[in-house]
């Protein structure tokens, strides 16, 4: 390990802008550790070190002439194998894309080259993101760099596990039902799931699902700002993206008084099956929020379960993009995913009709609770990281058979489109890192990230290594 592995961003581009540091200097640091880790911990569907080469070699000429800089300029990013690269192999995690190379960048992945980083490497992710492990046809699955033996989450899996193994402090995460802060938490590292809309999603399936969210994962607050300004802001081929004023997020973080905010805790929304371990961990995290000088209150939300509703029209949309693929390659179809298929395509339009509706009186009843509150905190996953091989099938004796089961804190706030933060807060008995979510109503990003920052601030994590990481 060396001085660079864990560095934040914030001190890289600072020291790159200022020549204490080159660019090509860090890459090839970065490079070394991918090189050295991948066939442990397999964090990358692609390294593409030749052309990350050049790419830093031409960042450290634009300092060298005092050209001007974007706000990433010579930082290694990876970014997650959903998103295409120009030139460099983007599979979407399926043997349907294999080989694919696209001849354009997606919406991110050009936001991120625009603001002078080197994309070196594409991360590891399930079969089109469908599930919460990192597992595909392709290949070895990422590990968690806490335990070998356990998944990293998913679907930003290997995006979570490079930054959590110090393989460069900047990754692009997706986020669907929970896709950012799920390898977050699982991880111990920052996950960022930004208002839906305020960084674009492009290209995108089904716009009209709004539900997919882009975002940072990082080790710090403060690094998630730094790269939230090279990637907000409108895009129009995305028609939900906003198109707000721009804003700089990275001060935003530095703006951390809390005083009198509103904070509800709620260790379970009612409904949701939670170890006990995280429960009491978490609980007590939470109430650090007091520290700040917040006003928490332990409550109960009342909205309704809903679990049921929102895996059908997520199984539905899963069974509308793949039935053919399924017909044409059944060997390509994992089987948690052809299962996921054929419940979606059994689906009557009068249950997806129902379905809507009740995303809307959902919308409806989130809303109403969160009016009186600044913030709503919860456990961000309910147990930690669990085996290689299969989601949790139980959690504290409550059976959790399907792949909603247990994510009952994150995908509810793929619904309201709401922001979402995942701190790192603790650890288990065995070692294994646990989190909080925060939570923020409508469009309050700023709050969200202020919020985040001011519990870094009395509870820090970057400086925890995970065992992979000596």
């Amino acid at each position: 390990m060396t001085a660079l592995d864990y560095a934040p961003a914030t001190d890289l581009v600072e020291a790159i802008r200022t020549r204490r540091l080159s660019p090509v200097e860090v890459l090839e640091d970065v490079l070394e550790r991918a090189e050295r880790l991948q066939p442990s911990l397999h964090p990358f569907m692609t390294i593409d070190a030749d052309r990350a080469r050049d790419a830093a070699r031409d960042a450290e000429a634009a300092v060298m002439r005092g050209a001007s800089l974007g706000p990433l300029h010579g930082l290694p990013v990876s970014v997650k194998d959903l998103e295409p690269t120009a030139g460099l192999r983007t599979t979407y995690g399926s043997k349907f894309f294999e080989d694919f190379v696209p001849d354009f960048d997606g919406a991110v992945a050009g936001r991120l080259r625009s603001a002078g980083a080197t994309l070196f490497a594409k991360s590891n992710t399930p079969h089109f993101g469908y599930k919460d492990l990192c597992d595909n046809l392709l290949g070895p699955p990422t590990r968690n760099p806490w335990n070998l033996e356990r998944t990293p989450g998913g679907s930003s899996g290997g995006a979570a596990a490079a930054v959590a193994a110090g393989i460069g402090p900047l990754a692009h995460g997706s986020d669907g039902a929970g896709s950012i802060r799920i390898p977050a938490a699982l991880c111990g590292v920052f996950g960022f799931k930004p208002s839906l809309g305020l960084v674009p999603y492009w290209p995108n399936p089904d716009f009209w699902a709004a539900r997919s969210h882009n975002g940072p994962i990082t080790r710090t607050v403060r690094d998630a700002g730094l790269m939230l300004n090279a990637l907000a802001g409108p895009d129009p081929r995305d028609p939900v993206s906003l198109d707000m004023p721009p804003r700089d997020w990275l001060a935003v973080c530095d703006q951390a008084d809390l005083e009198g905010l509103r904070v509800a805790w709620s260790s379970d929304l009612g409904y949701a099956a939670v170890d006990p371990e995280v429960r009491r961990i978490t609980r007590s995290a939470a109430m650090r929020f007091e520290e700040l000088g917040c006003i928490v209150e332990e409550v109960i939300p009342g909205w309704d379960d809903p679990s049921a509703w929102a895996a059908l029209l997520w199984d539905f949309q899963l069974a509308a993009r793949n039935q053919e693929r399924l017909a044409q390659r059944p060997d390509w179809i994992e089987p948690s995913l052809r299962d996921m298929i054929e419940h979606g395509r059994q689906a009557t339009s009068e249950e997806l009709g129902r379905a809507q509706l009740a995303r809307t009186s959902f919308y409806e009843q989130a809303r109403a609770f969160m009016e009186p509150y600044d913030l709503l905190v919860t456990p961000q996953m309910p147990c930690v990281a669990w085996s290689l091989d299969d989601w949790p099938r139980e959690i504290d004796g409550h059976p959790t058979p399907n792949l909603f089961d247990h994510l009952q804190f994150t995908y509810p706030f793929n619904l309201t489109g709401w922001p979402a933060a995942t701190l790192p807060c603790g650890f288990n008995r065995e070692g294994l890192p646990i989190a909080l979510q925060v939570v923020a109503g409508w469009h309050q990003d700023a709050l969200c990230l202020r919020a985040a920052a001011a519990f870094e601030s009395i509870q820090p994590w970057a400086q925890h290594r995970p065992p992979l990481a000596a």
